[in-house]
């Protein structure tokens, strides 16, 4: 019986690593190796050239039809009783965490019709750095409170103070900007929303509030340091724009992928008859409630007015960028074309008829 046993054994055969005789297995596959001549690259490039120009200059246009203004504020002038001469930006540097306040006259000098949107813009702020990334608690984000937050928020976890958690945490919720930015024409105020202006989806899936009441659900935990009012007294007049739910906080916490960045702050109440089709060309007045500190790390504060086209907010980049792409590939193939002409090996352009299967002489 053992013997049997056996010579089944020694009868099987070793198994083999070898890959299967398939086409993909053994590498037998059809495969195209494309040959670069004069025939195909030269069309290529004044295709590419001639498409791209006209694109560019249409994208070009619609950027240009939308109007913009800018406006640096960050060393305006206090118009504080006492602090008249000196600047907001001085003056919070001697006195950290306080107000100054500061108007600024400026001339709209064209109509700004259709939808109004107001930015504000900052300079040399890194907020694409890693750590800042990441210095957040998504869980508490959207509504889920625990006494521990998460360690990606340290060292903005807890309140040295008092050792209370800090709700949101992290160092994104704690340097929330907090300028408060108004317009006025003839001592008017201009009524500005602060809803409508985050993202839905952020909105929907990203933030919420915890059930309950926000107030009593925040119970045990401290605002964040940098902030002078709690995440319950974000938005006094509409509760439904507080907590985790406020949208100045939901478009602040949408991290810039560059130093430099504006992000959406207001838009214009157009149900008033006065602004229903924009803002008209006039003297109007930017009134600033200065308290966020730039000039410490260089940077820079601006408000920015701007108005939509069919592609969006004014910006001339993508235009440029066709017309400059198309620029140079017509040039390149205006170059290579006089260079073929010229370097060619006969007057009949015998190197524009090189195909796969010419032979080498």
């Amino acid at each position: 019986m053992s013997m049997r046993q056996g010579e089944g054994e020694a009868n099987v055969a070793p198994k083999s690593k070898r890959p299967s005789d398939s086409a993909f297995k053994q590498q037998r596959l059809p495969a195209w190796q494309p040959v670069l001549t004069a025939r195909t690259v030269l069309p290529t490039f004044f295709v590419i050239g001639v498409l791209f120009i006209p694109i560019g200059v249409v994208l070009l246009h619609l950027s240009n039809t939308a109007n913009e203004l800018v406006i640096d504020y960050t060393r305006c002038k206090s118009s504080d009783p006492g602090n008249a001469g000196i600047t907001c930006a001085d003056y919070l540097q001697a006195n950290t965490g306080k107000q100054c306040n500061c108007n600024i006259n400026f001339n709209l000098t064209s109509d700004f019709r259709g939808d109004v949107y107001m930015y504000y813009g900052l300079t040399n702020y890194y907020q694409n750095h890693r750590r800042y990334v990441k210095s957040r608690d998504d869980m508490q984000l959207l509504g889920q409170l625990s006494q521990t937050p998460s360690t990606d928020c340290a060292p903005f976890a807890y309140n040295p103070e008092n050792q209370l958690p800090i709700a949101p945490c992290g160092a994104i919720a704690n340097s929330l900007f907090n300028d408060t930015l108004k317009l006025t024409q003839g001592g008017v105020n201009i009524n500005l929303l602060n809803t409508g202006i985050a993202w839905p989806s952020d909105k929907r899936v990203k933030f919420h509030n915890p059930e309950g009441s926000l107030s009593q659900a925040l119970k045990g935990f401290s605002k964040p340091i940098f902030w002078q009012q709690g995440l319950d007294e974000l938005d006094p007049q509409n509760p439904e724009n507080n907590g985790f739910q406020n949208e100045d906080l939901i478009v602040w916490m949408r991290t810039a992928a560059l130093p430099s960045f504006r992000k959406l702050y207001r838009r214009l109440d157009q149900t008033n008859n006065n602004y229903a089709k924009g803002l008209m060309a006039g003297e109007y007045t930017l009134n600033v409630e200065y308290r966020y500190p730039v000039v410490s790390f260089d940077g820079t504060k601006r408000m920015i007015l701007s108005t939509t086209s069919v592609l969006g907010g004014k910006n001339p980049f993508l235009g440029i960028a066709y017309i400059v792409v198309g620029a140079i590939c017509i040039t390149l193939g205006l170059g290579l074309l006089l260079i073929h002409m010229r370097c060619s090996r006969s007057s009949n352009m015998e190197m524009i008829n090189v195909n796969p299967h010419t032979q080498y002489s």
